[in-house]
C-alpha cells in the first residue's frame, strides 16, 4: 500500500464525503480538476445526529460540485442509541424479554467503586457510515454478489497529519486512495486552500454528542451552536439514565471522559484543560469526522 502514489485506475471513482474539512477540500481540490480522476459521484452517511451547521454545509457543498453527492442513511443514531433493546431466548446476561441499553457509541463508563471505563460499544461507524456508503456504491457501480476484481476507487479525506487513521480496504471490489496525503497536505493545509480559494470554512463534521470530541470541540459547540450542546446535554442525561437500568451493565455511561455530567463541566477551567484529550485521532475506524 503506497499511501503516496495514486493507485492503478479502475472504472468507477467514489468520494466518501463526511462533510468535514478534509472531504470538502478534497471534493472542491476535484471539481476544480486539482485531483484527477474526478469522482463519479459522492456519498454522505448522515447518522442524522449532526448538528444543523453541518446540513447547511453539505446544502452548499452539493451546488459547488459537478458530479452528485448521494446521502444514505440507517436511520437516526441519536435515536436508536436511546431505544432500549430486548433480550431474547438466546441472551447471555439478560433474561427472555428483559430490556437494556443498545453498545452503539463509545461511551465513558463510572464503575461502582469509583473507577472509569472507556468505549463501553462501539458500532456507529461501522453501521452508520461505512456499510451505508458501500451499500450505496454496490448499487450504484453494479458489483455483482462475490466480485472480487477491484472496479472501484475510495477517495477518502484524511490528511497528512492522520496517518494512523489509514486503513485497508475491506472488501475486495474496492481499492481506497488518500489523495490528501499523496499531496502531504494536513488540516490547516486545507484550511488554507479553502481561503485561498474564496471559500468558506467548512464546520467540524461529528455527531452532536459524539464522545470523541476534544474539550475544544465542546468549547466551541457551547459557544458557538449553543442550541446543539443543549441537545448533547440532554442526550448525555437520558444515556446515562439508560444506562442506570441496565441490570447486566454495572456502571453509569457518560459522553465525557471525566464522567461528569456535561452541563457540569467548566471547560474553560485550568484544570479541565489538563484532563486526557479524546478526540477523532482516537477515532479507531478512520471514517468520522472527515
Amino acid at each position: 500500500m503506497n499511501l503516496f502514489q495514486p493507485p492503478p485506475p479502475t472504472q468507477w471513482n467514489v468520494l466518501n464525503l463526511g462533510a468535514g474539512v478534509q472531504s470538502s477540500c478534497l471534493a472542491l481540490m476535484a471539481a476544480k480538476g486539482e485531483i484527477t480522476p474526478m469522482p463519479d459521484f459522492a456519498v454522505f452517511a448522515d447518522t442524522q445526529a449532526e448538528p444543523q451547521s453541518v446540513y447547511n454545509w453539505l446544502d452548499w457543498l452539493e451546488k459547488q460540485l459537478p458530479f452528485p453527492v448521494y446521502r444514505v442513511t440507517k436511520g437516526n443514531l441519536e435515536e436508536d442509541s436511546l431505544k432500549p433493546a430486548t433480550a431474547t431466548a438466546k441472551a447471555i446476561h439478560y433474561n427472555e424479554g428483559e430490556q437494556y441499553m443498545r453498545r452503539i457509541i463509545p461511551l465513558f463508563g463510572l464503575l461502582p467503586d469509583g473507577s472509569k471505563t472507556a468505549a463501553i460499544g462501539r458500532s456507529c461507524t461501522a453501521d452508520y457510515k461505512i456499510r451505508m456508503i458501500e451499500k450505496k456504491i454496490v448499487e450504484q457501480c453494479n458489483i455483482s454478489r462475490g466480485q472480487k476484481e477491484i472496479t472501484v476507487t475510495q477517495m477518502i479525506g484524511i490528511s497528512w497529519d492522520e496517518l494512523q487513521r489509514v486503513k485497508e480496504a475491506r472488501l475486495p471490489w474496492t481499492q481506497l486512495r488518500w489523495p490528501l496525503i499523496e499531496k502531504r497536505m494536513r488540516r490547516h493545509d486545507c484550511l488554507q486552500w479553502m481561503e485561498d480559494n474564496g471559500y468558506p470554512e467548512p464546520p467540524r463534521s461529528a455527531c452532536v454528542w459524539c464522545p470523541f470530541h476534544s474539550d475544544t470541540e465542546w468549547r466551541r459547540l457551547r459557544d458557538e451552536e449553543p442550541e446543539e450542546f443543549q441537545r448533547a446535554i440532554k442526550f448525555d442525561e437520558a444515556i446515562r439514565e439508560l444506562s442506570k437500568k441496565d441490570r447486566a451493565m454495572n456502571m453509569t455511561a457518560y459522553v465525557h471522559n471525566s464522567c461528569k455530567p456535561l452541563d457540569e463541566i467548566d471547560f474553560d477551567s485550568d484544570e479541565q484543560k489538563g484532563q486526557m484529550v479524546w478526540d477523532f485521532q482516537a477515532e479507531c475506524e478512520g471514517m468520522c469526522g472527515v
